[in-house]
């Protein structure tokens, strides 16, 4: 999973709603989990979110489709 090694030293309830964010957005845009550039690029927009303030991992996975311009 891309996200795992973005992660850093998050806590472990931090990495579960992330997860929780990237697996959604992954199937709202019907990506399949894999490490390849786009769900990196994915997870990297799922953690910016969280960062801004978005913490809903269904909130996020909305505002990355939205941000990912892929609606």
């Amino acid at each position: 999973m891309p996200i795992n090694r973005l992660l850093g030293n998050a806590s472990s309830a931090d990495a579960e709603r992330l997860k929780r964010a990237f697996a959604a957005t992954l199937k709202t845009l019907h990506l399949v989990d894999r490490n390849d550039p786009v769900c990196e690029i994915v997870a990297r927009k799922v953690i910016e979110i969280d960062a801004a303030g978005t913490h809903d991992p269904h909130e996020i996975a909305k505002v990355a489709t939205r941000e990912l311009g892929i609606t």
